[in-house]
């Protein structure tokens, strides 16, 4: 019997409410494959929840043996109360299961960033990188403050260029890690959008510091850096700019151009860019957007690039504002 069978068979020999509290604890993907097996079962013989339970007890046991006592304790133990085979399968599952749950990248989430930074100063630059691609924005930020300058710049390029990651070479590095904090105090492959992640990351860095890594990338690699400064600032993020930013975006567009951009936008982002109109603008305006008729989604993608390419221009020239940082706000 499979172990996802004899889970699904445990979920049922513990009772309805029990089951329930353990299916909160488990990660989303566990539950939908153990709800499929659930689905799947049919009439269960009591003495096979009897003998499941019991298995469960034992590697519960097992695994509080191995923490409180020791690898070496625990062998000679379970083989006293069940033999040598039965030690060593039951050891091996237990070691099994610790790998797995230390081996999973998504809790370096609970880990102090100084802390991981620090452990992460001292690893190739790709191992970073693929860490970084595991952390929320906010967190991986806090770990890039904590990077070395040497590193900073190069695992951003490393996580920029990352279009997939091997969830084994994943697992690997997660246990190692975790090991190593410790000591301080699916076969496919899986995509990956590097340039979106650096985006988020770098808008959650120090205005100052996201510049220079953009600039350093930037002499090396300008269509890396272009990809990037790309997702920094997206089309529906100028719903968050001044109005004053707005009517100057507007004065230098086509207006075919912003109709065309605007049919792709959502109704906040319309309302922003009316507001900042006159009323005889907007109704001409309007009457662009409805003439245009049906339109491909690659010539809104089209036109909104090229609002965001003039908007790039009239922020390098000091014209317009578009990013407010933390704490700052318009003055008269």
């Amino acid at each position: 019997m499979s172990g996802l069978r004899k889970a699904a068979v445990l979920l049922v020999a513990v009772g309805e409410d029990l089951a329930k509290e353990i299916l909160r604890a488990l990660p989303e993907v566990d539950v939908q494959r153990l709800t499929e097996e659930l689905a799947e079962l049919k009439g269960i013989p009591p003495e096979l929840s009897a003998e499941i339970l019991e298995e469960f007890w034992q590697l519960l046991e097992t695994q509080h043996v191995m923490v409180h006592g020791g690898l070496d304790y625990a062998a000679r133990l379970l083989q006293d109360t069940f033999g040598k085979q039965r030690a060593d399968d039951l050891l091996m599952l237990v070691r099994r299961a610790q790998e797995a749950s230390q081996g999973n990248l998504a809790k370096l989430q609970k880990t102090d960033p100084q802390q991981l930074g620090k452990l992460l100063d001292s690893e190739h630059p790709q191992t970073i990188a693929l860490v970084l691609a595991h952390l929320d924005p906010r967190r991986a930020s806090l770990v890039l403050d904590n990077l070395s300058e040497e590193h900073k710049v190069v695992s951003i390029r490393r996580l920029a260029e990352m279009r997939q990651f091997s969830p084994e070479m994943a697992q690997k590095v997660a246990l190692i890690l975790h090991r190593r904090l410790e000591n301080v105090g699916d076969t496919k492959r899986k995509s990956y959008s590097g340039f979106k992640a650096v985006a988020d990351l770098l808008n959650r860095v120090n205005a100052e510091e996201a510049k220079r890594i953009l600039e350093e990338i930037e002499e090396g690699q300008p269509e890396l850096a272009l990809n990037i400064r790309n997702l920094m600032f997206t089309f529906e993020d100028l719903v968050t700019v001044p109005s004053a930013t707005i009517r100057e975006i507007v004065s230098g567009v086509d207006k075919r151009q912003l109709a065309l951009a605007l049919r792709g936008a959502n109704e906040e982002l319309r309302a922003q860019v009316f507001k900042a109109m006159s009323s005889r603008a907007v109704e001409m305006l309007k009457e662009d957007m409805e003439v245009l008729g049906p339109v491909r989604s690659r010539e809104v993608a089209a036109a909104q690039q090229e609002i965001l390419n003039l908007a790039r221009r009239l922020e390098a020239e000091g014209k317009v504002i578009l990013k407010m940082e933390t704490g700052d706000e318009m003055m008269a």
